[in-house]
């Protein structure tokens, strides 16, 4: 079987190669149904291994749990990742007893800086990793200057806990 071609992007003196197709894992954390996880973890090494390497998470995937799931992957193989996170939509918890998707706990947007730092730092700590390597906005927030968000992600950046 051969490999995933890739692609350079990123700005001058820093591109990075990336697989043409990435990942999207949020099926992997009840989306759409029920998701099992240790089939989960062998779909994320088998893609890493034909050079899918490019996994895309969100802080809001299954409420975190998208995120622990792909720290079992990363445990062994965070050198092999190209990692990306999203925040910005906020979530609330789940009711006893309450399924669906979780777009329906979807509570609005925030691309605050002090709610994007919250969020990092979560996101960090469930991945179980010191950086990820790209980190974006889900969607925008109306009641925030984009530049305000922006500056706030640049930070991120000089601090080495996104790449």
């Amino acid at each position: 079987m051969s490999r995933i071609s890739s692609l350079k992007i990123g700005v001058p003196g820093s591109r990075v190669h990336v697989p043409r197709i990435g990942l999207g894992t949020a099926t992997m954390s009840s989306a759409y149904g029920a998701a099992d996880d240790d089939e989960s973890v062998k779909v994320l090494n088998r893609a890493i291994d034909i050079g899918c390497n490019f996994l895309d998470t969100a802080d809001m995937y299954g409420l975190g749990h998208n995120e622990k799931l792909i720290s079992r992957v990363l445990k062994e193989r965070r050198k092999d990742v190209f990692l990306c996170s999203k925040f910005g939509i906020m979530t609330r918890e789940r009711l006893p007893g309450e399924t669906g998707s979780f777009a329906d706990l979807d509570i609005g947007t925030n691309g605050s800086p002090e709610y994007m730092r919250k969020c990092i730092e979560a996101s960090l700590e469930r991945l179980g990793t010191n950086y990820i390597d790209l980190y974006y906005l889900h969607d925008m927030d109306p009641n925030v200057p984009i530049e305000e968000t922006v500056a706030a992600m640049a930070e991120l950046v000089k601090e080495g806990k996104v790449r």
